[in-house]
């Protein structure tokens, strides 16, 4: 009977990604927590709202840390749905925010377009993240199955279909999930490359060197590891992690990413005698950092 319950849960997934229709309405007490607080959920639709599947507007982020990588899509207030690669690899969680725990649900699917899959739910909810969780096996579609409009589906709740992720974003994050899933390899004489997603670009390993930037008015740092960029500020001193895309330049180069839903860029280039404007400190590069709609001016140095 479970298999037979799965069988139908992705089925109506796979209709739901090609169809805008409106899908069955909610039986009483399946709606979203949010929806049962009288508050509307951000970037998602359970079948207790009107199930049209739309999704309000919202922009797509990919993030790296201790919890691995992270393709997460903000709403208004807080995430509508997360795609998270744990650190080790070999598996893929989602998690919906918005969706209420259900005792008796055991499965979660997502999806896009025709391609659908069906990940192992928690049924006692998401402490951490907050609504429903699921994980499973790292798909071997799963450029397909986040590709396009993505929708998710827990019990009779629904999420999206949400906008698609952009297609460099999306590449990115099916790259960082592979590299990390994939097993080691032996050492080879010489030096040993490193199997890190911040030092791979690509499939290939990347020529950029470790580089810390600082700059002040007001206080920014920012701390390179291949194409990771982790920046941090009064508000946050403990820094938070910037999965970027890597240009060389000479002497220097690009790291482009997205954080809080806006365009993150620092650029490196050579210049000698840069001053932090605090300390009598040269630094031999300088750096443009845009963040938060801003642009800010620093130096840099090899870490």
């Amino acid at each position: 009977m479970r298999i037979l319950g799965l069988i139908a849960a992705t089925s109506t997934l796979v209709a739901a990604c090609g169809s805008r229709e409106a899908g069955p309405a909610a039986a009483p007490g399946n709606e979203s927590e949010a929806s049962a607080q009288g508050k509307s959920p951000a970037g998602s639709e359970t079948a207790a709202a009107e199930g049209e599947g739309k999704s309000a507007a919202g922009r797509w982020d990919l993030q790296s840390g201790g919890e691995g990588v992270a393709l997460t899509l903000a709403g208004a207030g807080r995430p509508a749905i997360r795609f998270v690669c744990p650190a080790g690899g070999k598996s893929l969680l989602v998690n919906v925010p918005d969706f209420r725990p259900i005792g008796s649900e055991e499965r979660l699917s997502f999806g896009s377009g025709g391609e659908a899959a069906a990940l192992a739910a928690d049924s006692r909810g998401d402490r951490q993240r907050g609504g429903v969780s699921a994980i499973g096996a790292l798909p071997g579609n799963l450029a397909a199955l986040i590709g396009g409009p993505v929708s998710a589906s827990y019990g009779a709740q629904r999420s999206g279909p949400h906008p698609a992720p952009p297609r460099a974003l999306t590449r990115d994050f099916v790259a960082a999930c592979r590299e990390g899933s994939a097993p080691p390899t032996p050492p080879e004489p010489g030096p040993a490359a490193s199997a890190s997603p911040c030092l791979t670009q690509d499939g290939k390993p990347l020529p950029a060197a470790a580089v810390r930037a600082v700059g002040t008015e007001p206080f920014w740092n920012a701390r390179v590891e291949g194409r990771c960029v982790t920046y941090s500020h009064p508000g946050d001193q403990k820094g938070t992690r910037v999965w970027t895309r890597f240009t060389a330049a000479p002497g220097g180069g690009t790291w482009i990413g997205s954080l809080g839903g806006s365009r993150f860029e620092l650029k490196v280039r050579p210049k000698r005698g840069c001053s932090d404007g605090m300390s009598d400190k040269s630094y031999p590069l300088a750096a443009d950092l845009t963040v938060g709609g801003e642009r800010r001016q620093g130096c840099a140095e090899p870490a």
